[in-house]
């Protein structure tokens, strides 16, 4: 007869468990707790932009739109991340591919129709959706796959649908050009799926090389617990406000004020003749709407502007500090000056021109102001 163990009962417990494996459950939870607060973590000490998702560029021929579509989608956190979370859930090629496929569909559709239709929402709006939607996919990971996909699939292609908007409102500030395009459009779409393509086979050999090496059999659910917070903390941070993209051009004291403007650029035009059009003269419109796709920054005044104000501008259009910049009378015009560019307008009430360099100088301190080639 073998030895009595003692103690034997008081180690398994009044329950008759074996702490081990008691103990292993917090020491997974732990796990991905801190898996999911490195992510988390990683998202909080990134910079303001990354959240913005915007779309910054320059050039204007369709190679360079699809060069702008590829670079966006492979420097998109939001989209990777919901891409990666889909591909894990799916788990093989095949569901990831129609996925995905899906997904594409969707943000394709919206990008293109809202750009041709000049539909422009609230892109930080878009950017909590696609924040939450990796929230979501990392909840749906953590209970497993579902048994019936119809319903998840529904999803991934609502949340592209709604993607698709935002980067219509992203590329649209860029200032597009009436002529060629649906050309650009396609061009920038067929750029982000080609990112997408790359990063979906990145996802899939990095996947293929940790399953050889990881072997913790919670490593999936720790990663939509990364998931999961790394959403949740994104959303957060958008929906706190914060200031415009651009830093503030004037001050609290000052008569002005920079908003957003949705103004289309056109390519019927030419470049201006020169670039000060006196109070009896017609500004061109269309040379005007023209140049703004080449970064220029357009200055209007109202034809009742005073001779001492008048001559002001007219000295700072005309002179060293008003290179790429032209202006010209408004009719009807309410403001005292109005100051226009690709996707800001600054308006004043009184003739601010410290508030109008500083205007200048952001914008042309941005790389998407720069001439295409």
């Amino acid at each position: 007869m073998s030895p009595a163990v003692p103690g034997a009962g008081a180690v398994r417990g009044a329950a008759g468990r074996d702490p081990r494996r008691t103990d292993s459950v917090p020491r997974a939870v732990g796990r991905c707790v801190v898996v999911g607060a490195v992510a988390a973590a990683v998202l909080v000490g990134l910079p303001g932009a990354a959240f913005a998702h915007g779309i910054d560029g320059s050039g204007d021929s369709v190679a360079d739109f699809a060069w702008l579509g590829t670079k966006h989608m492979l420097l998109g956190w939001d989209h990777l991340l919901f891409v990666a979370g889909v591909v894990l859930l799916a788990g093989e090629a095949k569901p990831a591919a129609k996925l995905i496929s899906l997904f594409a569909l969707g943000h394709s559709t919206t990008l293109i129709a809202a750009t041709l239709a000049g539909w422009r929402i609230n892109a930080t709006a878009v950017d909590i959706v696609i924040a939450l939607s990796v929230v979501f996919v990392g909840v749906v990971g953590w209970f497993g796959r579902p048994a019936r996909w119809r319903w998840f699939a529904v999803a991934v292609f609502g949340f592209g649908l709604v993607h698709g908007l935002g980067l219509s409102t992203r590329l649209q500030a860029l200032g597009l050009h009436d002529d060629g395009l649906l050309a650009r459009v396609i061009a920038f779409n067929v750029g982000v799926e080609i990112g997408q393509l790359l990063a979906v086979v990145a996802m899939f050999i990095i996947g293929d090389v940790l399953r050889h090496y990881l072997r913790w059999p919670h490593a999936q659910r720790a990663a939509n617990v990364g998931l999961v917070l790394a959403g949740l903390v994104a959303a957060s941070v958008l929906a706190i406000p914060t200031t415009a993209d651009d830093p503030p051009a004037v001050t609290a004291s000052s008569s002005c004020q920079v908003r957003d403007s949705s103004i289309t650029v056109n390519g019927r035009g030419g470049h201006p003749s020169k670039d000060f059009y006196e109070p009896t003269e017609t500004a061109p419109a269309d040379d005007f709407s023209h140049v703004l796709g080449d970064g220029y920054l357009i200055v209007y005044y109202p034809p009742t502007l005073t001779t001492e104000d008048l001559s002001k501008l007219r000295a700072f259009i005309t002179g060293s500090d008003g290179v790429r910049v032209s202006g010209g009378a408004a009719p009807g015009q309410a403001e005292t000056l109005k100051a226009v560019r690709r996707g800001k307008t600054l308006t004043c009430t009184e003739l601010d021109l410290p508030a109008l360099k500083d205007f200048k100088k952001t914008w042309f301190n941005d790389p998407r102001s720069r001439p295409p080639e």
